[in-house]
């Protein structure tokens, strides 16, 4: 048995719980958004996909993301009407390995 995986590139950002709540009802609206800002810059990073994880923002990306797409990504949270952007602690990145076992 053999085992292969592939990378989940992440950006986390804490959040308050209200404010979690408040994207994620807007979650493919932000997508949208951030990709737009991003292609703005010419960045190769695009986000897939936002989910949330107890007082956390996870936004999945293609790939690792540079501390310029993380500016990008923190100016546009902080930007948003309905998020208290005092709650908003900067973003960091996870990479995570999702393995794949193959017989």
């Amino acid at each position: 048995m053999t085992t292969k995986g592939f990378f989940y590139k992440q950006i986390i950002i804490l959040i308050g719980i209200n404010n979690t709540e408040r994207v994620m009802a807007q979650a493919n609206n932000h997508v949208e958004n951030i990709n737009r800002l991003l292609r703005g810059i010419k960045s190769e990073i695009s986000a897939n996909y936002i989910c949330s994880n107890n007082k956390e923002i996870v936004i999945t990306t293609n790939k690792v993301a540079a501390s310029f797409n993380l500016n990008i990504v923190k100016k546009y949270m902080k930007d948003l009407n309905d998020v208290d952007s005092n709650d908003i602690i900067s973003p960091r990145l996870l990479q995570l390995k999702n393995p794949i076992s193959k017989s």
